[in-house]
């Protein structure tokens, strides 16, 4: 077995809880903010936008979560996701590395995204939900709610980024096959929309932007709840059913990670292979280097200020306090939109924070060149996200080559990119540019940060 490739589990060891860091973290997180008067939150200010699972979930610090029976019954339509050992890459790289990558390009929609969406469709279920509004970047998270709807009779409404919108015609596609309504944001349909279209009318949109729109949905009709594919405590915490798979994995690899890896835009794939592992170093295991890997045109940790913030452009969510570029930032339109977003999740801002986890941010053509590198030794094609993750894998086996050590490389492939071969087609035509933010604009969106006593 020593040349062995594929590290699978059986569906009987699907994990059956899910892993919470803060019930590790040495010191606990801020306290999310009433966005009017300032104060900590309590459940109730919570309840227009989710079901109450959902809201004890997110203030939880138990270690671990149970995953409902029937949540793990639909998991098992592609999970356990597998291990891969990436030999061939490591062949053409000369490295004395191991690369490893756990693949959640398996599942039907095709990325991490089904991982939260279950769940959280099938706690509205419970909870007499029909309706649900979201909002999607590149399409990932938006056709993976639109799939967890279809399943549990939920009618789901999807603000998609307008420059995704245009640029992935087909995530549109596969979102409206499984019955979801797709609409290009900033949209005339909320007020939120409207006032960034009456500025600019050939807006490009933001994460931040689209959030606004499905929460004024949500907030204004009792009948519909909020769904958000990352960011938030809860989606981190489904998340982790990938590091929990991985950590087993890799104990039938007789094998274990010196570097994990994962791209970062709101932080729930990083966020679900790393933090099993952080909590194993965090009650006394040996230690690790988690890296999160983020764009270098929307450089949320490398580049942001650790501050209270809203989620949205509105103004309509709480105040997290996260590393942001200032709810106002409009990154420029690159091709891995799941990035996009101006805040990166509380949690891993925390952990970063802590000195726990490291940083890096790329620009996106050399994480495209990574990507083809690795579609012609591995044979599959990653998402534009992904080849941030592979790109720092590369580049930490290469390290490993020039300073002569066999160190554990473990990446997550977040989703394939089938859907994004416009990107692949541009970058082959010599059209992909790397995209720089306007500093000016940053400064602007940082000096409009809330004022919040310390």
């Amino acid at each position: 077995m020593s040349d062995q490739v594929k590290y699978v589990l059986d569906e009987a060891q699907i994990p059956k809880a899910w892993y919470n860091l803060n019930a590790d973290f040495p010191k606990p997180m801020p306290a999310v903010l009433h966005p009017g008067t300032h104060q900590p939150i309590g459940p109730s200010d919570l309840e227009p936008l989710f079901p109450m699972d959902l809201i004890l979930q997110e203030v939880s610090t138990e270690r671990y979560i149970e995953i409902p029976e029937p949540v793990r019954d639909v998991f098992r339509m592609w999970r356990p996701a597998p291990l891969i050992r990436a030999r061939r890459l490591e062949k053409l790289l000369d490295t004395p590395a191991k690369i490893y990558f756990k693949y959640e390009g398996v599942s039907p929609a095709g990325s991490h995204k089904p991982n939260t969406a279950v769940p959280q469709a099938w706690y509205n279920k419970e909870a007499g939900i029909k309706r649900l509004s979201t909002e999607t970047g590149a399409g990932q998270w938006g056709s993976s709610l639109a799939f967890a709807g279809s399943l549990f009779g939920i009618d789901v409404t999807v603000f998609q980024v307008r420059v995704s919108y245009d640029q992935k015609p087909y995530r549109r596609a596969l979102m409206e096959t499984y019955g979801a309504r797709c609409v290009a944001s900033p949209s005339n349909e909320t007020e939120a929309g409207r006032a960034v279209l009456a500025k600019d009318p050939n807006s490009p949109g933001s994460l931040g932007m689209a959030i606004s729109e499905a929460v004024e949905i949500a907030a204004k009709d009792p009948a519909v709840k909020y769904a958000l594919g990352s960011v938030l405590n809860h989606v981190m915490l489904h998340q982790t059913i990938i590091g929990e798979e991985t950590i087993r994995q890799f104990e039938l690899a007789n094998d274990d990670p010196d570097v994990v890896i994962g791209c970062a835009g709101g932080g729930s794939n990083f966020a679900g292979l790393c933090f099993p592992y952080l909590g194993l170093q965090l009650r006394g295991g040996r230690s690790r280097r988690f890296i999160a890997v983020e764009p270098a045109a929307c450089p949320t940790l490398t580049r942001g200020k650790y501050a209270y913030d809203f989620g949205d452009t509105a103004h309509l969510t709480p105040l997290m306090k996260m590393h942001t570029l200032g709810s106002t930032f409009m990154p420029p339109g690159f091709h891995a939109g799941g990035l996009r977003y101006h805040g990166m999740g509380a949690m891993v801002s925390h952990a970063y924070e802590l000195g726990l986890i490291e940083a890096r941010s790329y620009q996106q053509r050399g994480c495209f060149e990574a990507g083809v590198q690795f579609a012609r030794c591995e044979g599959i094609v990653p998402a534009p996200e992904s080849t941030h993750a592979v790109r720092c894998a590369i580049d930490e086996a290469l390290r490993c080559k020039a300073e002569g050590k066999a160190e554990t490389i473990v990446f997550n492939l977040s989703g394939h990119g089938h859907f994004d071969m416009q990107a692949y087609i541009n970058f082959f035509e010599g059209k992909l540019v790397d995209l720089d933010y306007d500093e000016a604009a940053l400064a602007q969106s940082l000096a409009g940060l809330p004022s919040i006593a310390a």
